[in-house]
């Protein structure tokens, strides 16, 4: 089993997001994860995401972020996958705009197991074929199965 299908589900995978700026788009992910783990407060999700990216750009370059930060409410590491409809400027060390985004939520006390995702989720992303297989998807379910299918 892959490490994105086990923290990814269907219901926080989505394909062609609208984006318009970075702080929509982040309320969309808060609202993505929330509607599926409605024990997470909104408002803490947003805040916690925004917050960490205050701290510096989750970009990595090429197209790809992956914002993350830890959590209180949240029980276990949980996964959100997005692909939008247009590129957003993202603050990239390449000053490329970002299309794909996988954000990772994790409980306060996950310090080791916060990196050790952190670092599997961007060693995948790393790979232009699976990312290219990636933003080729054209819903929400083959968005889901590509990245539940990758191997780190």
């Amino acid at each position: 089993m892959s490490v994105l299908s086990q923290i990814l589900s269907p219901a926080r995978t989505v394909c062609c997001a609208p984006g318009i700026s970075k702080k929509r788009l982040f309320e969309t992910i808060a609202t993505i994860v929330c509607e599926d783990q409605v024990a997470l407060p909104y408002d803490q999700v947003l805040d916690h995401l925004i917050s960490r990216e205050k701290l510096g750009s989750t970009a990595l370059g090429q197209g790809i972020a992956i914002p993350h930060c830890r959590v209180g409410d949240c029980a276990e590491p949980l996964g959100a996958l997005l692909t939008l409809e247009e590129p957003i400027p993202f603050d990239a060390p390449d000053d490329q705009p970002v299309d794909l985004l996988f954000v990772l939520l994790v409980p306060e006390e996950a310090h080791q197991q916060h990196l050790d995702i952190l670092a599997t989720v961007a060693r995948l992303l790393s790979q232009a074929d699976f990312c290219a297989r990636l933003r080729a998807a054209r819903d929400d379910r083959a968005l889901y199965d590509i990245a539940c299918s990758a191997e780190a």
